[in-house]
């Protein structure tokens, strides 16, 4: 028998979604701060440990190599054993093995390390994206979406604020075991407030009609990737992200290294620079999906609007190759406007899949391209070890960086000069 609170929960629409997507956000802050401790320490661990660049880039694969693979089968694993499960698993995995790093004393224990760490954090975008799509009708995805993936900058930035801290006061471990544990405290919370829609409690029947509101899907044929292999759309999306995802990874994991080595500033001192850096790029991340929105309001079409950005973005990157010619805080600037423009730039080519492709092959896509993305960064981490090992110099990696994305524009372009819808006959 239904009570009087329970009468009253179904007469208003409530918005517990919103606390859904608070949880989202939080899981994905989570998820980089612990992929970015490794890079913040890297230079009082390659003292303390003996590793040298070459097996630093090793380490550094490692974690791309698992985070690759994790996309064949995390996506599946997700849909099999629901958001909830599948979450909750990714989460715990990355969470121990992120705690685990405090353990290890060798270079292989940290690439071993670093591997859980990339097959746990695989799952969390998979993860995140569905728990939209079971939460929010398709009129507010985009917001969702928007907000729980700016928790990737919000880790960038507390990443460096309580990381050297941790270590200068506790020791290196402690900052692995204190951010590990946050996943923890966040699994409880999930385990307590998740559920599907349709059988929460704390969701009344305004809200749930409110997030069922769609037109019922038709079931479809999930589309085989050698049938997306055959669209140069396809190759466009995903040749651009295996040109311009590692630079991003390179960011994350050799900044630190950068900023030691070339202009001495030791743990104590790292924090400020790289908290500048990522706190512009939240501004580059939301101004580039802000602007070719913009032009498509002023009536240009999808093709100009995207590719104009892409060129701007790509455009203020090039200034980077300076970067290791310079006083320390240009450098920050320099680097800090190139990530700025990455976010931009991945935010307009994120888009560009769902432009080209029907709604029930952008998945399929977004995974080709994330997959080649993580293999470019494994080559780039291993390259980058390499050429810092017997050049010293961090000048042909900057130079990489500020071109790779007008190469990747012009292949792109080259590819779709028109942006046309691909047609899948399957």
């Amino acid at each position: 028998m239904a009570t009087a609170e329970s009468i009253a929960l179904d007469e208003k629409r409530t918005n517990f979604r919103w606390t859904v997507c608070a949880l989202l956000f939080f899981a994905t802050t989570i998820n980089y701060i612990d992929r970015q401790v490794l890079g913040i320490l890297a230079p009082v661990l390659q003292k303390e440990i003996g590793w040298d660049n070459i097996e630093y880039g090793y380490i550094v694969t490692a974690f791309q190599a698992a985070y690759a693979l994790g996309l064949l089968f995390m996506g599946r694993l997700i849909d099999r054993f629901g958001t909830k499960h599948g979450y909750s698993f990714a989460i715990a995995v990355w969470s121990v093995a992120a705690m685990g790093h405090a353990l290890v004393r060798s270079a292989f224990g940290f690439g071993t390390a670093r591997f859980a760490l990339g097959l746990g954090e695989s799952g969390n975008f998979p993860a995140a994206i569905k728990g939209v799509a079971e939460w929010f009708p398709k009129k507010e995805r985009a917001l969702a979406a928007g907000i729980f993936n700016s928790g990737a900058n919000i880790g960038a930035v507390f990443a460096p604020m309580v990381v050297p801290w941790l270590t200068i006061t506790y020791g290196w471990q402690s900052a692995f075991i204190v951010t590990g544990l946050l996943g923890f405290f966040w699994l409880v919370l999930w385990m307590l407030f998740y559920d599907r829609p349709e059988v929460h409690r704390r969701v009344s029947r305004k809200e749930l009609e409110y997030i069922q509101s769609d037109p019922a899907e038709p079931e479809t044929a999930k589309i085989p990737w050698t049938t997306l292999l055959r669209h140069k759309q396809t190759w466009a999306f995903v040749i651009g992200k295996f040109l311009t995802d590692p630079i991003w990874w390179f960011y994350l994991y050799w900044l630190p290294l950068f900023l030691n080595t070339k202009y001495g500033l030791d743990l104590s001192q790292l924090g400020l620079p790289l908290i500048v850096i990522y706190t512009m790029t939240t501004v580059g991340s939301i101004g580039g999906g802000w602007l070719s929105g913009a032009f498509i309001k002023r009536g240009w079409d999808i093709n100009k609007s995207r590719k104009v950005v892409m060129l701007i973005c790509a455009l203020c990157v090039v200034p980077i190759v300076f970067a290791s010619v310079v006083s320390l805080w240009v450098a920050v600037g320099l680097i800090g406007l190139a990530a700025a423009a990455h976010q931009g730039w991945s935010a307009n080519i994120f888009t560009t899949a769902s432009d080209m492709f029907p709604k029930r092959a952008v998945a399929s896509v977004v995974g080709l391209g994330g997959m080649a993305g993580s293999v470019g960064g494994m080559l780039l981490a291993t390259g980058a070890g390499f050429i810092l090992e017997f050049t010293g110099s961090y000048l042909t990696l900057f130079i990489i960086s500020g071109s790779a994305y007008l190469l990747a524009l012009l292949i792109f372009h080259g590819l779709v000069p028109k942006m046309k819808p691909a047609v899948l006959e399957v």
